[in-house]
């Protein structure tokens, strides 16, 4: 009498009560993944059935509930795909976003591994920014149309020569400030010239301004003037850019005013947004895109392998990763100050460890039916 299909039921009960209670023990497991046992039965050619074998262990890559934190480092993916790292040697994909700043400004999770962008390992910056001198200035106004026209010669110490004025900050490749100011003077109708000083220095350029009768803009929308700060910054260059100014009768005055230089910054602070870009903030109010976090899918996630440490390894079954970034093409989106629980439902698992525990035990007591028979098979021989 053989004793095969009992245990082979024995083996498979035992592989699924391990698998079930793996996943009772990951039920808090950030970014954990259950798994289910499959069993196939056993007859190679046989009239009676054989057993039964396991014919495989499928993890369940559905997403679990996502839980908000008070860590702005804690990432969580709301849809498909797998944050990418690296511990050193290979590329490992997780769903578990629990990432820590080293004092060398890398993101890690638990275990070490380095988070991966489109460009590498992602290296948070602490030097400082750099300053960065203006090169444009763009200005929107009215000039106001009633404006009496002006005969004199400009002199910026005589308010007389002058219809209005508007002042900007100015940044030297050294980060120092400057400041220019803007005076607009009517010399004929619909005709305004445009002088420039910087700390209280005339410069020689003059922009000509021109409008249409219905006060719009026609010509002399973009000049250039040059100025030396002679205090061991490079000479500038601005591009003066009127676009969008107007000549109606109201007051003259500024509705936008810009320019795109800044001092120098230290790093205050970055943060992550929906995309995965990663973006730092300096104290001279500048921010700098510093990464993109990469994201990967896969053909058959299910072919993955698992590598501990709640990360997963590509291989021939799963197919190459399928790279990209948060809310491109199939990939979802990217939270901050966010966690995906794991998906385990600790209910359903409760109710399959019974069911796995019965099972079990009924492959025992077959075991011991069969003994049994085969003891008075013994006894009635003797």
């Amino acid at each position: 009498m053989a004793f095969s299909q009992a245990l082979s039921g024995l083996t498979a009960a035992s592989t699924d009560l391990n698998v079930v209670s793996n996943n009772i023990s990951n039920s808090q497991t950030v970014g954990f993944k259950s798994s289910t046992t499959q069993f196939a039965d056993v007859y190679s050619g046989a009239d009676v059935g054989l057993g039964t074998s396991v014919s495989g262990v499928v993890q369940n890559f559905a997403s679990g509930s996502l839980t908000t934190t008070d860590n702005e480092l804690d990432l969580a993916i709301n849809g498909e795909g797998f944050f990418t790292f690296t511990d050193g040697t290979q590329t490992v994909y997780s769903r578990n976003g629990q990432l820590t700043l080293t004092a060398d400004g890398y993101l890690e999770n638990a275990a070490g591994d380095q988070l991966l962008g489109v460009n590498g390992v992602i290296q948070i910056p602490t030097a400082g920014m750099q300053a960065s001198a203006s090169t444009e200035v763009d200005a929107e106004l009215n000039l106001d149309a009633s404006e009496d026209i002006i005969t004199d010669t400009f002199d910026l110490t005589d308010s007389s020569t002058y219809s209005y004025s508007t002042s900007t900050t100015l940044y030297d490749s050294l980060g120092v400030s400057h400041t220019s100011t803007l005076y607009f003077s009517k010399t004929a109708e619909n005709t305004w010239e445009v002088h420039t000083a910087i700390d209280g220095n005339l410069l020689t350029e003059t922009q000509t301004v021109e409008f249409s009768s219905s006060g719009l803009i026609t010509s002399g929308e973009t000049g250039t003037y040059t100025y030396d700060p002679d205090n061991g910054a490079a000479a500038m260059t601005i591009a003066l850019d009127l676009t969008g100014t107007t000549q109606f009768g109201n007051d003259s005055e500024v509705s936008d005013i810009s320019q795109n230089g800044y001092t120098s910054g230290t790093l205050v602070s970055f943060t992550i947004d929906d995309t995965g870009m990663v973006v730092a903030t300096y104290s001279n109010d500048q921010t700098q895109d510093i990464d993109q976090i990469q994201l990967a899918t896969f053909s058959n996630e299910n072919g993955l392998e698992s590598n501990g440490d709640n990360t997963w390894l590509a291989t021939s079954e799963s197919g190459q990763a399928l790279l990209g970034v948060a809310s491109s093409g199939s990939l979802g989106s990217i939270l901050s100050g966010a966690t995906e629980d794991s998906n385990v439902d600790l209910t359903a698992e409760l109710v399959n460890l019974i069911i796995a525990q019965r099972n079990f035990q009924a492959n025992a007591k077959s075991v011991t039916a069969q003994s049994e028979v085969l003891q008075q098979a013994v006894n009635i021989g003797s």
